[in-house]
């Protein structure tokens, strides 16, 4: 059993004495925007106090207008504000804890027409171009954070935190590839560090040295004409002299063509551009991206790659990481799969972030705590997410439940999940679950498919339906040759296809299906693996510690894949995941054919045409990922005899399989009955 002595170890960061090195890190949560905001963000910080994390950090908060990262965007410049962050401030302490406001200019990120840099040139990302900031406006910009500084220890807040990673503006000064300047903050080296040294010194000085100063430096740019490994150590040196009291890094810019946080990233793959970091200062240094179990933040910190770690994500998914890890209950922590879809895809499509695996997060107000004034027998049929996640909430609230599961084992289709390349961390979503089951006494009939009879035999007060889907089977000629296999079949294992696949359908179950047929496994598990795949130098000895990606080895199949739609394939993927999944199978060599309809499957191959024009491709086989639909037999029966059920999960909706959905409606039924 592993020990965790080094993650539980206090440490002092300047005149502040942490309890444990684990870092809840800042993510931007979109929770102002919703109703009661103040109330929303103390209950989620609050929560995660009591979870003993070691140190919050705030999401960012803006100097100014101009660095706001969208139109009504966290600021902080105003004492007017001060009592909205103490009901923060306040509740994180009452908890226990210690929080520290981040500090963040977007720069030529921020999406208002009135952004700045520290040269003209409009980021990829943005639709808007930045004004450049006289050699005044930027001595400005540092009397503003300086401002934000000291408002945020009026507030109650433990310190702050630089931000100076990720492509935002102090970022933007450092690297030459955004800094074109000809004045004493641009040119050489020493220039384009002069701005962000001058942001820590000037907010040393109006801290004095009761409060906490953390800088969050790049610690790999991956951008082309970004900063070297060595510039980086060296200008570690300059933000400790100029008065950091804990240094954490950052990984890649926004814009970026390399992955930095997604499950496709090995876990802790940057440790060497960490590790830089550290050997170049003697205050602690924090490590980020991809940690998440303690097993891995232990090893960081007893190797000497960094002194605490922070983990954002991570404490979306469970707000008592550090608890378990305390009480040595490791295998109960509920892991952040590095799936983003509920946390940067919400937050890129302009909605406030939560978390598949835990929809409590960020919404903890609208959750009922506490047992159920009446404790209820449930029958749950359907050991797939959705039911699993009802009958952890339910027996949590102290309802006894009984789980039908008429497969062996339980997980429904993550089981087919976990099975695709960069895709391995849901192995920890079914651990979760499966310890969570067990010690909460849930009854487990494994094998075993519910009868109407059994339901409705007076054993139970409710009866919960969690029976998913089916797929659905297209309605043309030949779907039923030889050929035409269901992608439960291939990621089951049940078919191994031939050299030459069709794929028909391209929603995420279709790209699962050729990422399964094409990808690498050891890219999301091997950080070499994955350095040779997307190009990184991991000496970072470029600027931006780019390098030649690996020449693509030749594919193992030939895939074509298809939809009706007269759209770009993938359209519909996650905002954060979906351009990683499609840069790897373009490298792949992955046809994407859209607008077509079907005629017919054939010894021939498939029929079909595109743009008034038929085709046939000979193919040795063709997956049929059209789409799902709700497996409703049991329920119908019930409601034949006069028993009305209660849905969820894909038995409710079946339009594309979303555990995000299933798990959300689960655990909101649990808390309500």
């Amino acid at each position: 059993m592993t020990t965790f002595d080094k993650l539980l170890t206090p440490l002092t960061v300047g005149s502040t004495v942490l309890p444990n090195r684990m870092v809840m890190g800042a993510m931007h949560t979109r929770l102002e925007t919703l109703d009661r905001p103040h109330e929303r963000l103390a209950a989620f910080y609050a929560a995660r106090a009591a979870g003993e994390i070691g140190l919050i950090l705030s999401g960012g908060f803006s100097p100014n207008p101009e660095g706001v990262m969208e139109e009504g965007g966290p600021l902080f410049n105003s004492p007017s504000q001060l009592e909205e962050h103490r009901v923060v401030t306040r509740a994180v302490h009452a908890a226990g804890g210690k929080i520290v406001l981040q500090i963040l200019h977007a720069g030529r990120y921020a999406k208002v027409p009135y952004c700045v840099a520290p040269s003209p040139g409009k980021a990829r990302i943005n639709t808007y171009s930045p004004h450049a900031l006289t050699t005044d406006e930027v001595r400005e910009t540092i009397a503003d954070f300086a401002n934000t500084a000291s408002l945020a220890v009026d507030a109650g807040y433990d310190g702050v935190e630089i931000m100076g990673s990720e492509g935002y503006l102090l970022n933007e000064f450092t690297a030459a590839v955004t800094n074109h300047r000809d004045d004493q903050y641009g040119g050489t080296f020493e220039g384009r560090i002069r701005f962000p040294l001058e942001v820590v010194r000037e907010v040393r000085e109006r801290l004095g040295n009761q409060s906490m100063l953390i800088y969050r430096i790049s610690s790999i740019d991956l951008i082309d004409g970004g900063m070297t490994g060595a510039e980086i150590a060296a200008f570690a040196k300059e933000i400790e002299a100029a008065g950091a009291d804990l240094i954490n890094t950052g990984v890649g810019w926004h814009e970026s063509a390399v992955p930095t946080i997604a499950a496709s990233v090995p876990r802790a793959a940057w440790r060497a551009a960490i590790g830089n970091v550290k050997q170049a200062v003697s205050i602690p240094v924090m490590a980020s991206n991809r940690i998440n179990m303690p097993e891995i933040a232990e090893e960081l910190i007893a190797s000497g790659v960094a002194d605490l770690v922070s983990m954002a994500r991570p404490l979306l998914a469970d707000p008592d990481f550090a608890k378990k890890t305390r009480l040595g209950t490791v295998d109960e922590i509920n892991t952040c799969i590095g799936c983003n879809q509920a946390c940067l895809d919400r937050i890129f499509t302009e909605r406030s972030a939560t978390c598949l695996v835990n929809p409590r997060a960020g919404r903890e107000i609208e959750f009922p705590t506490g047992e159920a004034p009446t404790p209820k027998r449930i029958a749950v049929v359907g050991g797939g997410p959705a039911g699993m996640a009802f009958a952890i909430s339910a027996a949590e609230r102290g309802h006894r439940i009984t789980l039908f599961e008429a497969e062996s084992r339980l997980g429904g289709q993550l089981n087919m999940a976990k099975v695709v390349p960069g895709k391995a961390e849901f192995h920890e979503m079914l651990r979760y679950f499966r310890v969570r089951l067990e010690r909460l006494g849930v009854t487990l009939r494994m094998g075993e498919a519910a009868t109407s009879d059994q339901l409705i035999g007076g054993q139970f007060d409710e009866i919960v339906l969690a029976t998913g889907v089916m797929p659905r089977v297209p309605d043309f000629p030949g779907v039923d040759h030889p050929k035409a296999v269901s992608y439960i079949d291939v990621l089951t294992g049940r078919v191994v296809t031939g050299q030459r696949v069709a794929i028909i359908g391209a929603g995420g179950i279709g790209f699962d299906v050729a990422e399964f047929l094409l990808g690498e496994p050891n890219e999301s598990l091997e950080s070499r693996a994955f350095f040779e795949a997307w190009g990184v130098d991991p000496d970072n000895t470029t600027p931006g510690g780019l390098a030649r990606a690996a020449a693509h080895a030749a594919p193992r199949r030939t895939v074509h894949m298809f939809q009706r739609k007269a759209e770009p394939l993938g359209r519909r993927l996650g905002k954060s995941t979906g351009w990683i999944l499609k840069a790897k199978l373009r490298k792949a060599g992955v046809m994407m054919i859209s607008g077509a309809t079907y005629h017919s499957i054939d010894d021939d191959g498939l029929h079909y045409t595109v743009d008034s024009a038929r085709h046939v491709l000979p193919v040795d086989h063709v997956v049929l990922c059209a789409g799902q639909d709700s497996n409703r037999s049991l329920y119908d029966e019930l409601i034949a005899r006069r028993i009305e059920p209660r849905l969820i999960g894909g038995a409710d909706v079946a339009s594309e399989l979303d555990a995000l959905r299933a798990i959300d409606q689960a655990t909101r039924l649990a808390v309500t009955i």
